[in-house]
């Protein structure tokens, strides 16, 4: 998101810097190609030892003062508030990006009272802020040319008497992929073929491939690990499923089902905070979360459709996401806040 972000924000209008962590990875190096400042710097510091924590926050205000700042925009994932009290200090308008649904602790409290703006990405966050009026939904956006269906048409040979369906995760509990497995076993259905996108070398992946066995349908699933495009996977999937395994949990807003969505293909998932959202208006495509007989249910209600009915459903999902989740609309929204928050000039 911040890649595009400031790969997409009028650098006429915006003199962008990025501070980051550390300079490892490829994905640096592809941002490097920005050709933007990055600064190898920690903008937040441990709360302990407190004894020494003004004195830390001090040297970090001093680094936004250094540089002259008009704004920071912050997307740590966390409750920190370090980074928004050196905000203050150097008297630089601070935001964040709410991207996790947690709100329980004290810190995320004093992070949003000092944050003198917030971005939320699904409509249940509000309620996290009841009175903050100085905040906005701004839906993470998408690159809808990247990620569309034209570049990846299905081969002429592949096999129509099968049912292929998707998951692209990080295998974690969380994820539910057992409830996923338990729907597949349900259908008995030997045409329905399932493939797993992610690192399955920990200990939930492996457990997963030791589930398949345990309810015998190894032969219908395939474990392929992380894949850096998982687009030619999806385009050749009939159907992409996001299954979670408990209702209580919440998503900020998944990416990975708007990426489905995106490129045409019909998806289902559990009805939860973040997935409801972007489903919002596709109410049929949700089920109750931990519930493998009702996803079993939505899948062959999919794979029973004609498939014109499919590919219309595919259809109207991707432009969904045209009309709602475009990364145009993603940076038009962040010049307009940002130039509000300053009213007018050439914001850095």
């Amino acid at each position: 998101m911040v890649y595009d972000l400031v790969s997409g924000l009028d650098k006429t209008q915006f003199d962008i810097a990025i501070a980051c962590g550390s300079d490892a990875g490829a994905f640096f190096k592809k941002v490097a190609t920005l050709g933007v400042p990055i600064h190898i710097f920690e903008t937040k510091t441990p709360y302990k030892p407190y004894y020494t924590l003004l004195y830390r926050i001090w040297l970090i205000s001093k680094f936004y003062k250094k540089h002259n700042y008009d704004i920071v925009h912050s997307w740590q994932w966390s409750s920190d508030w370090t980074e928004a009290l050196a905000a203050r200090f150097a008297g630089v308008k601070w935001l964040y990006t709410k991207k996790a649904m947690g709100f329980a602790s004290k810190h995320w409290q004093i992070k949003s009272k000092l944050a003198d703006f917030i971005v939320t990405i699904n409509d249940e966050m509000s309620a996290y802020f009841p009175n903050k009026k100085q905040q906005a939904l701004i839906p993470l956006g998408i690159d809808t040319l990247y990620y569309s269906p034209d570049p990846f048409l299905k081969p002429a040979d592949a096999d129509s008497t099968k049912f292929h369906i998707i998951t692209v995760a990080n295998l974690v509990p969380v994820k539910g992929i057992e409830v996923l497995l338990q729907a597949i076993q349900l259908l008995d259905d030997s045409s329905i073929t399932l493939t797993i996108l992610g690192d399955c070398d920990n200990a939930y992946g492996q457990r997963m491939i030791a589930l398949c066995a345990q309810l015998d349908v190894h032969h219908q699933v395939k474990f392929l690990g992380k894949q850096l495009d998982v687009r030619p996977y999806i385009a050749a999937a009939d159907l992409y499923v996001i299954p979670t395994l408990d209702e209580g949990r919440k998503e900020g807003m998944p990416m990975a089902l708007v990426e489905a969505m995106s490129m045409g293909t019909p998806v289902i998932g559990s009805d939860i905070t973040g997935i409801n959202f972007v489903l919002k208006d596709f109410r049929t495509l949700l089920f109750e979360a931990g519930q493998p007989d009702q996803l079993a249910l939505r899948i062959n209600t999919i794979k029973n459709m004609p498939i014109e009915s499919r590919l219309k459903l595919g259809q109207d999902l991707r432009t969904y996401c045209q009309e709602h989740f475009t990364m145009d609309a993603f940076i038009s929204a962040h010049d307009t806040l940002y130039k509000t928050l300053l009213q007018d000039g050439i914001v850095s």
